[in-house]
């Protein structure tokens, strides 16, 4: 359970506080609690609201570190990627990706082939300890132009000579990843609280002892002591880090406004399609030309992008203009002619600030981030009990913690324990075969619940759907769906009850499938909130403003927010 007591965040002084609950938090609370720490973990929104809710929804392999011949990096974004397969079978699996072949030189189906055959090699271990076959990455291997024609018939023939196709992860749900890390913590022990924000840092000379906080809806003001604060503020570090005298970051990191679109419609296949964009990689030794661009399918809906701005404004503020959607469009349209998207085509956009490479002002080929960022500010400004942490990819958070708690075990002057976070599964996760366990579901539930519900809900919560079911015991209404979803009216109330939702928006954008895709339609937003008001009491005005909150993250066809 996630609970928001705010009077164990007071009464203990913790091993660890961890500001930020974003993927890189909620790793490094799983990681520190399983080691043995005590642990605290504050946000000041809603868990995995920002750039980690608005991922590309990809678990990176490192194919793409072959144009650098960066073989640490494709090492590890290949470990961590079989990490998450192998932890949470339920939330990421594989998905094939094809990436048509034109000519001879780069382009062509040689180079592939070579390169495939050496990612391959490199990558040679990537299933181990993985038992699904299904969930298991195939190598890599060429197909025809016959068949790159059968499943895209949109790809610009002219010169097309067939294509590479490879299969890198992709999350059935990136919130409910997030939190599968974050109920293994808190079922742990990690004390874990939203809409509690880190106004300042406590101090004892020059070492920090905790954070001072303040409860979002109430205003309070109270104090959460650690031996070692870890700032895992993303994209709002350098603020929090504002208030602590000669505690800045030197150099300054670099964040990019990382954009994809969702389109509410499959367009082609069941494979994702890489095509070459119109910008360049500078830090390339092996290029192809252009980058990639990816149409990916996922459920059943289709994501496309993605899209990189240099964002120096208020992370608080940043917006997909109309002007820069029509931008990327002709710059998507330019490279895959045959699907002609338009603004209309897109139900909404997802965003987040993302740490990126040191690039001029106005320049349009950008180098992306490298590594992320494990500071340690005793050794950079003598400030000790500190260490800020920003990540480059949701792939590699776990990895991430696992360093960092190795930093903070040397902190606290203690005997570090192995990681077991790499095989330990996450919570839902403790399962061998999917199709198993939807047997066994369908089995444990009586009928209750339909296979078309079925699923999904097993896709998000794993093993653990007897949590969602132990809602429906005194209700046995709550076991039909949310009008036109695959939700389960339990879903709802296990939100709040068992998973500290607070706004419909944590309920439907976060902790469910409800409006994470297409639009649900006015009357599933009207009977969530009405489900929520009952546990929530909230007045007719309340909900209706949660349910505009909710309708703004929509597009229409002019790209103004869903009307209401």
């Amino acid at each position: 359970m996630i609970q928001r007591d705010l009077k164990s965040l007071t009464d203990t002084t913790f091993d660890v506080v961890i500001v930020g609950g974003g993927i890189f938090g909620v790793a490094l609370a799983w990681e520190a609690i399983s080691r043995g720490l005590t642990v605290a973990l504050i946000e000041r929104e809603d868990f995995c609201g920002k750039a980690s809710a608005n991922s590309f929804r990809m678990v990176h392999g490192g194919i793409r570190y072959l144009q650098h011949a960066d073989v640490p990096r494709i090492r590890e974004s290949c470990a961590e990627r079989s990490s998450l397969l192998r932890t949470a079978p339920h939330l990421v699996r594989p998905v094939p990706i094809l990436v048509p072949t034109y000519g001879h030189g780069m382009r062509g189906r040689a180079a592939m082939r070579a390169a495939m055959l050496v990612y391959d090699t490199l990558t040679f271990d990537r299933n181990r300890g993985i038992p699904d076959a299904r969930n298991q990455i195939p190598r890599g291997r060429l197909v025809d132009r016959k068949e790159c024609l059968a499943r895209f018939p949109q790809i610009d023939a002219p010169g097309l000579t067939g294509g590479a196709l490879f299969s890198d992860g992709q999350m059935y749900n990136p919130t409910r990843l997030a939190l599968a890390f974050l109920r293994s913590a808190t079922e742990a022990g990690a004390v874990a609280a939203n809409y509690v924000e880190a106004v300042g840092f406590l101090r004892n000379g020059n070492t920090v002892i905790g954070v001072a906080a303040r409860d979002v809806e109430l205003s309070a003001r109270f104090e959460v002591r650690g031996r070692v604060v870890i700032n895992a503020a993303g994209g709002w570090t350098e603020r929090l880090l504002g208030g602590l005298e000669g505690g800045g970051l030197d150099p300054r990191p670099t964040f990019s406004r990382d954009t994809c679109f969702i389109v509410p419609r499959r367009i082609g296949s069941d494979w994702g399609l890489a095509l070459q964009g119109g910008t360049k990689d500078p830090d390339a030794l092996l290029s192809r030309g252009a980058r990639h661009l990816f149409l990916m399918p996922w459920r059943d809906c289709t994501l496309v992008g993605v899209w990189h701005v240099v964002y120096e404004g208020n992370p608080d503020a940043y917006v997909v203009s109309d002007r820069e959607i029509g931008t990327f469009l002709a710059e998507f349209n330019a490279a895959f002619p045959g699907v002609g998207l338009r603004p209309q085509d897109l139900v909404r956009w997802n965003a987040g600030l993302v740490l990126f490479g040191e690039n001029r002002e106005g320049r349009k080929d950008l180098s992306y981030g490298h590594r992320s960022w494990i500071v340690d500010h005793r050794r950079r400004e003598g400030i000790d009990g500190l260490v800020t942490v920003i990540g480059v990819r949701y792939t590699t958070a776990r990895g991430v913690a696992e360093r960092t708690v190795d930093l903070a075990f040397r902190k606290l002057g203690r005997k570090s324990p192995p990681s077991q976070t790499a095989t330990h599964p996450l919570w839902g996760g403790d399962f061998a075969d999917f199709g198993a366990l939807l047997i066994e579901a369908r089995r444990d539930v009586g009928g209750l619940v339909p296979d078309e519900l079925l699923e999904p809900l097993l896709r998000n919560y794993g093993t653990e759907y007897r949590d969602v079911f132990r809602q429906i015991a005194g209700d046995p209404s709550l076991a039909a769906p949310v009008s036109g979803t695959t939700v389960l009216k339990a879903e709802l109330l296990h939100a709040v009850r068992q998973e500290s939702a607070r706004t419909l928006a944590d309920a439907v954008l976060r902790r469910t499938d409800l409006a994470t895709g297409r639009y649900p339609g006015d009357k599933a937003l009207v009977e969530s909130a009405d489900v929520l008001s009952g546990v929530l009491d909230w007045s007719a005005e309340r909900k209706t403003r949660e349910i505009a909150a909710v309708k703004a993250t929509f597009l229409n066809g002019s790209g103004e927010p869903c009307a209401s």
